[in-house]
This record gives C-alpha cells, sequence and structure tokens, in this order.
C-alpha cells in the first residue's frame, strides 16, 4: 500500500488483489524471477489492521507497507551443480506469493475539524471559507461523510478543514453516526467548535461537544482549538454571543455563515492555529502535514 494525497477516499481499493507468484528456475544458469511489485494506492490517514490490530498507520504521502510478499523465483540448474554432477538439468518451480487478509479505515487527515451538532452550520461555514460543497439542509445528518476543505492564503500555504458528520449526545456510546463521526477527529490538529448561537443557552452545546470528545478519547478536548459562534445574523444569537463568552475561557468567534458576516476573523485565526501547529512540530524535529 501507497499514501497517496490525491487520492481521497477509499473507494477505488478492489476487496481482492492477487499478485505474482515466483518464476520457475531455468537451464543456462538461469533463477526465476521474484513475483513483480504490485502497488495499490490509498488516501493519507489510512489504517490497516489484521484480526483487529493496527499493522500500518500510513500518515505520510508516499508512505508504504508491504502488505503481502511476492513468490520467491525458483533456483536454476546451476545451484545444484557439484564435483558429482557437472551438468545438472534439475531447477525448482518458484515459490507462491504470501495471502492475507487485511481490513483498510480511512481516519480523516485535516488540520482542523469542524465540531458541532446537527445543523449548527458547519457546512455552510466550510463551504463559505473553502472550495469544499458540502450538502446543505434544515435537517439532522445532513453530512453522512466527513468532507475536506482547502482554505488557500496568499503564501500559497494551505490549511486542510473537515467538516465531520454532527453528533448527538451519547455518540461516544456509538448514538446517532457514534464512531463514524468520532474517529475522524482523531487526526485533526486543532478543532473548531460551531455552536449555534441562536437556541437557548448555546454554552451548553459547548460542554456537551467537549463531554462526548474526551469520553471517546481522554484529552481530545483539550487540542488547540476556537469556539465560533455561528447565526449572528439572528437576533437572538446577538443577546447570546456576551453570555457564552462569559461560559469559556476559549476564544469567541462570532460570525455567519449565510451572510459572510466576520469570516476574515476566522480565517486569521485559523492559519494562527495552523501557523502554531506546524512550528511544534518542526520544533520536534518532524514533518507537518501539509495538503
Amino acid at each position: 500500500f501507497t499514501a497517496d494525497r490525491q487520492m481521497k477516499s477509499l473507494s477505488s481499493v478492489l476487496p481482492f488483489y492477487q499478485g505474482f507468484h515466483g518464476e520457475k528456475g531455468r537451464s543456462k544458469n538461469c533463477y526465476g524471477a521474484n513475483g513483480a511489485y504490485m502497488y495499490v494506492k490509498v488516501p493519507v490517514g489510512t489504517l490497516v489492521k489484521e484480526d483487529g490490530k493496527v499493522v500500518a498507520d500510513l500518515t505520510q504521502h508516499g508512505e508504504e507497507y508491504v502488505a503481502a510478499y511476492g513468490g520467491a523465483g525458483g533456483k536454476g540448474n546451476r545451484f545444484f551443480l557439484s564435483n558429482e554432477n557437472r551438468a545438472p538439468t534439475l531447477f525448482t518451480p518458484g515459490e507462491p506469493g504470501q495471502e492475507r487478509v487485511l481490513h483498510l479505515e480511512l481516519k480523516t487527515t485535516a488540520h482542523a475539524g469542524l465540531v458541532g451538532f446537527p445543523n449548527a452550520g458547519k457546512s455552510s461555514l466550510l463551504r463559505a471559507i473553502s472550495n469544499a460543497k458540502p450538502a446543505v439542509a434544515a435537517y439532522p445528518f445532513t453530512t453522512l461523510n466527513p468532507h475536506v476543505g482547502i482554505v488557500h492564503y496568499q503564501d500559497y500555504e494551505q490549511v486542510a478543514v473537515a467538516d465531520i458528520p454532527g453528533l448527538i449526545k451519547g455518540a461516544h456510546q456509538n448514538k446517532g453516526l457514534g464512531m463514524a463521526f468520532l474517529r475522524h477527529i482523531e487526526r485533526c490538529r486543532f478543532l473548531l467548535y460551531v455552536v449555534d448561537l441562536s437556541v437557548s443557552q448555546p454554552w451548553i452545546q459547548l460542554q456537551d461537544l467537549k463531554y462526548e470528545l474526551e469520553q471517546y478519547k481522554k484529552g481530545l478536548s483539550e487540542r488547540p482549538c476556537v469556539v465560533i459562534g455561528n447565526k449572528i445574523d439572528l437576533a437572538q444569537s446577538r443577546i447570546n454571543l456576551p453570555l457564552l463568552k462569559e461560559q469559556t475561557d476559549d476564544r469567541v468567534i462570532a460570525l455567519s455563515a449565510l451572510t459572510g458576516d466576520n469570516l476574515e476573523e476566522l480565517l486569521l485565526q485559523l492559519r494562527e492555529l495552523y501557523d502554531t501547529y506546524v512550528k511544534t512540530e518542526q520544533s520536534l524535529g518532524q514533518s507537518p502535514v501539509k495538503w
């Protein structure tokens, strides 16, 4: 398997692949050829599992994992040369390749993850700041699969933002979209909590979101983040905004994905989070994920 940033899903991966057996040995000092290489391209962020255990985690472009070894070539007649047999005619057949049953799982690799309950406006926000076109509608679970949008900056840096399917209370117990949502958050370097400012007590949404993340994986809710108060164009939202800021120590950005109000502040904060992530990775001698 080869991780390729051009691959965005596992839909092109076939359920069965057959490699090549080793060729038989030959006369005239010829050994049999080994089984030829076969490469299967998978998206960056692919987990390879065998019997439920992770055997490979392909998180970097170009990273490879040998899923199965091809057959070794057979021995030619020269292998059987001896003082007693000066003109051997023996050879061995090529060996069969290795057989394995593997399970592939994709965890979205994005810099930022949009975290919010259904209809908080995540898909609309992603459409407003990037080139992604996720579905937008006024009913729960419009987004059934993660969408990744790329935010372009003038210095050619690109920040990947994932619109993860909305979760509900009890998601860590696999309610709603459950694990289908939560496993993708693990790969995000920082989080953008999206809350609907127009609802009663929007800070309760924020508390519930962090609780679900923490119950799924300890420390997940403590990643660098910013809180996005969406739908500031509504009257009730303007009343709730100062109350939300009183209830959290995180930075709050009030905006409207529908009208585009204050998107500039979000883009600046997003870049600040990204630059901090890059500097941290480089200081640890690691390569930051690039899109």
